[in-house]
This record gives structure tokens, C-alpha cells and sequence, in this order.
């Protein structure tokens, strides 16, 4: 007889679907189950308000939960920077599989580079992380844009570009990678031009709590390094969530010298939508042993971001 299939609950969109899909057939391999993919339509996928003003986390991934918490999946796929960075009682995060390519990208008409966007080009995306760091890069080398805030699927944000409406549109490399369309890039943005959402790229798989069996086969899908690096973002996001609205940035990055990882280096970055003040600051350490280390490694330059002024950046809401 064969196994029962196991149930995963993934949002219904085109890149949701994409990357479950990868995550069904790992654990197929893992498990030697069949995983069935059950579509659930959240807030987030329905609701037309700016990302921003619904509130932005959480809204991609409540009716998961929701589904999970009830029985009605064993276990879901999230994009890893839709999750709330409180852990949620009952469930688990058995496994982060690992990270693609971290980076934002543009996507532009006549296949131009950012630096090559025209004077007062429009560029579009729904990020208040990516506005204040287009618009810091805009001021620190003298060239006007207009950063104009848009939802919806990669094929709508990529829809305003071929249609003209914009000169532009930032999405995340992963996404495009995700969905077969990494080759529609004109440009992949430097993290040191804009440093991406903590998490962006990586995938959270999240199963109950209670689930021993389901827990410990999703972990062989679990990639130690990406693991660590997000948990290091994702910390610093909540210390500066406790002390700053403002938009935020993070990246940890493994420094390996040939095949032996040496250090992890830490960046965030916090700052005002349009890019008149941002507070950059990175930190870098030995490659953290334990989820223990990664968290006080994000709380620490947190700390020092905060002392620098990210705080006086407090209520600074895209409204």
C-alpha cells in the first residue's frame, strides 16, 4: 500500500506555485511520500491596498497558518521574508533550504543598467526598503527618480515596463530565477547599492510543532549556513521593528576563503523612503555555532544601528 500523500499548503500564485513545486518534489525524495500541493488564497493575494498600508508581514502567510494549525496541510512553503519574525506557537520552521540568489534586480526598457536610467526615470516597486535606498543612490549621484509604489504578480510589475508606464521596475532575483524569467534582467543591483529584505531569497518550509516524524524528515532539507545568515537578519529586523518603522535592509553573507568558511559579515541598513537619511552599518564575526550566537550577532548591530540614529527614524510610515 502506499503512503497517504502529504499535504502542502502554498499560496496560488505563479511564483508561490514554482517554489513549492521544488520544495513537493525534495520532499518527496526525503520522505518517499507523494506531496499533493493544496492552494490557499491569503489577505495579501486578494486585498488591492499597498503593501504598506495592509501592513506587509504577515499577510501572505496567516491563512497558511491558519490551514496548518487546523490539520488541513502538513506542512507550508513561505517565501522567507513574508514570515513575522515572532516565532508562532504551535509551528515550526523544520527546515531552510538553501538561499538563492539574494539580490534585487531591474528590469528596464532598452535593456539599461540602473546607472544608465534616464534623468527623472519612474522605477517602480511596492518595497519602502527599495525607495529609500533608489532614492539615497539617486541623491548621491545627482540624478532624479521617481520611485512609484505597485503591486502584484512579476507579470504585472514586468507589464508596466513593456507598456511604457514605467522606465523600470526592481523585483528579487529569486523570484525570476523561481519562475523561468532570470534572462527578462537588465541589471543586478550591487548589495551595496540596495541591500535586500532579511531573508529575501530563502524559503522558510513550516510544519507543526507537534509533528516529531514530519519535523525530522523536512530537516534534511535544511541548509545549516543559510539558516544561520537568515536568523542573523531576521534578528536585527526585530530589534529595529521594536525601535524604528522605517524601511529595513540586512544581509549575512559566509566569507570563505577557497572551501573554508572563515567569518560571516553582517550588513543592514535603515533609512527615510526618499533616501534623504539612511544608516548603513555592518559587522563581522566568526560564523555564528548556534541559533543563540545568530540572534545576539543581529541584536547587536541592531543596537549599534539604533545608537546611530536609526531610531530617530521612529513612525517614518510609507503612507
Amino acid at each position: 500500500m502506499t503512503e497517504k500523500a502529504l499535504r502542502l499548503g502554498t499560496r496560488r500564485s505563479k511564483l508561490a506555485m514554482a517554489q513549492s513545486g521544488q520544495v513537493a518534489d525534495a520532499v518527496s525524495q526525503v520522505t518517499g511520500r507523494p506531496v499533493e500541493l493544496v492552494e490557499i488564497t491569503t489577505y495579501g493575494d486578494t486585498s488591492r491596498e499597498h503593501l504598506a498600508q495592509i501592513g506587509g508581514t504577515g499577510v501572505f502567510v496567516a491563512a497558511l497558518r491558519d490551514a496548518l494549525l487546523r490539520g488541513e496541510v502538513d506542512f507550508a512553503v513561505h517565501s522567507l521574508k513574508d514570515l513575522p519574525t515572532a516565532q508562532h506557537e504551535g509551528l515550526v520552521v523544520a527546515a531552510v533550504p538553501e538561499r538563492e540568489d539574494p539580490r534585487d534586480v531591474v528590469v528596464a526598457r532598452d535593456t539599461r543598467k540602473l546607472t544608465d536610467l534616464p534623468d527623472g526615470a519612474r522605477i517602480g516597486t511596492g518595497a519602502p526598503r527599495r525607495m529609500a535606498q533608489l532614492n539615497a543612490y539617486a541623491r548621491a549621484h545627482g540624478v532624479e527618480i521617481e520611485t512609484v509604489p505597485i503591486r502584484g504578480n512579476v507579470d504585472t510589475r514586468i507589464g508596466y515596463v513593456r507598456s511604457g508606464e514605467l522606465d523600470a521596475v526592481v523585483l528579487a532575483a529569486a523570484g525570476l530565477n523561481r519562475v523561468g524569467r532570470i534572462d527578462e534582467v537588465t541589471d543586478f543591483l550591487s548589495v551595496d547599492t540596495v541591500l535586500p529584505a532579511p531573508g529575501q531569497g530563502a524559503l522558510a518550509v513550516e510544519c507543526a510543532a507537534d509533528n516529531a516524524s514530519l519535523i525530522a524528515a523536512l530537516a534534511e532539507l535544511d541548509d545549516p549556513f543559510t539558516r544561520v545568515a537568515v536568523t542573523a537578519e531576521r534578528s536585527l529586523l526585530a530589534a529595529l521593528e521594536a525601535g524604528c518603522s522605517a524601511p529595513v535592509g540586512a544581509l549575512a553573507d559566509i566569507l570563505a576563503d577557497g572551501q573554508t568558511v572563515k567569518e560571516m559579515r553582517l550588513r543592514g541598513v535603515v533609512g527615510m523612503t526618499d533616501g534623504s537619511t539612511l544608516v548603513q552599518l555592518s559587522t563581522t564575526g566568526p560564523v555564528p555555532e548556534t541559533h543563540e550566537a545568530a540572534l545576539a550577532l543581529g541584536r547587536e548591530l541592531a543596537t549599534e544601528m539604533l545608537a546611530q540614529g536609526a531610531a530617530g527614524l521612529m513612525g517614518e510610515r510609507a503612507h
